[in-house]
């Protein structure tokens, strides 16, 4: 395999030296971006854009051929794992993912298909090809999935929920149809992200969005568990490269410590997580990546400059951590503001040389 050009990013995730800090973005081929919104008017239906392995890949490129990052993550989903086993989900224009039979009971966590499900999802597969073939070994690409946790949300809440009192409820209610439902997703999971990695990604990434509305106990034994598992049994390493593994857990930092034990290489901080304590907390054990607030990102180029600033400072451009934001940028954020904040990491942290 040819080595990558650029491959400060999969060093920082495992703790090598580095000439300086990385930097990507969670949800960086997006909305804000006016070439995603002309190509994705384009297609009437998301999941339909998606599932389009060349636009797929173009839209990967995009944020990358407009800023000095330092990888790039493929252009899907985490919708695209249950879609595949059968749950019926659409985007709605207003309301965001809609399951309108969501999952309620053992007989429909039955009839989901985990056979045939990593089949359908060629299509991510062949996205990765054709975008690593594009890339040129220029930089990473980040291969992705949900956690099998925040997966669950969507399919038996049916919709985007403040509460989750639906998918809570089932879990305290009959914690076994939820283990059997939370199985079925990490099974599929696990070789989907196996095929994400044959494909050609460098890094994969699990994201837990929802994780944070559980208790200790509970995120340890619904999702975080489940996680582990998947760190078990995905490729670390192919075509005697490393695999780093990356785990998120939105509102999860003061859960840090059981999430340094769970087989990851590197652990997404959102920005209600102190970044010196979380440093304190993992004392090197792995890598840290995060945690600018994404509003930051709607108010000017100067504060943007001094809030990366100061998340500069902790490490000081010591390996073991990647700029990133604390979840999504937001679809209003303004272009210059993202330039500041990618000039800023680029030449602040050499300059701390």
């Amino acid at each position: 395999m040819t080595a990558l050009k650029n491959d400060r990013f999969i060093k920082a995730l495992l703790r090598e030296p580095i000439d300086r800090t990385p930097l990507w973005l969670m949800r960086q081929a997006g909305r804000y971006l006016p070439e995603y919104r002309a190509l994705r008017s384009q297609v009437k239906d998301f999941f339909t854009f998606c599932q389009t392995p060349e636009l797929a890949c173009e839209v990967t490129l995009q944020p990358v051929n407009r800023f000095a990052l330092d990888a790039a993550i493929i252009f899907s989903d985490i919708l695209t794992v249950p879609i595949a086993m059968g749950c019926d989900i659409h985007m709605h224009s207003m309301r965001g993912p809609v399951a309108p039979n969501p999952i309620c009971d053992k007989k429909m966590i039955d009839a989901l298909d985990a056979k045939n499900a990593v089949e359908k999802l060629d299509y991510v597969s062949q996205a990765i090809k054709l975008t690593k073939k594009e890339l040129n070994n220029s930089i990473p690409l980040i291969g992705f999935a949900g956690s099998p946790w925040t997966v669950a949300t969507y399919m038996v809440e049916g919709q985007s929920s403040k509460t989750f009192e639906k998918i809570k409820s089932m879990l305290f209610r009959d914690s076994q149809i939820m283990h059997e439902l939370l199985q079925k997703i990490t099974d599929v999971t696990i070789d989907y992200l196996n095929a994400q990695i044959h494909a050609g990604a460098d890094v994969v990434m699990m994201f837990d969005s929802w994780g944070g509305v559980l208790a200790q106990r509970e995120y340890q034994t619904f999702s975080l568990n489940y996680m582990k598992q998947i760190s078990e049994r995905i490729l670390r390493e192919h075509n005697h490269k490393k695999i780093p593994l990356i785990f998120f857990s939105k509102g999860c930092g003061l859960y840090l410590e059981n999430i340094v034990t769970s087989g990851c290489d590197a652990i997404g901080l959102d920005w209600t997580m102190d970044l010196s304590l979380a440093k304190k907390i993992v004392n090197n054990r792995v890598a840290l990546q995060g945690n600018l607030d994404p509003c930051i990102l709607l108010s000017t180029p100067e504060k943007v400059r001094a809030a990366a600033t100061d998340i500069l400072n902790v490490y000081n451009n010591e390996t073991g951590f990647v700029f990133n934001l604390g979840h999504g940028i937001s679809k209003d954020t303004p272009i210059e503001n993202v330039e500041a904040l990618v000039e800023t990491v680029s030449t602040g942290s050499r300059e701390r040389q």
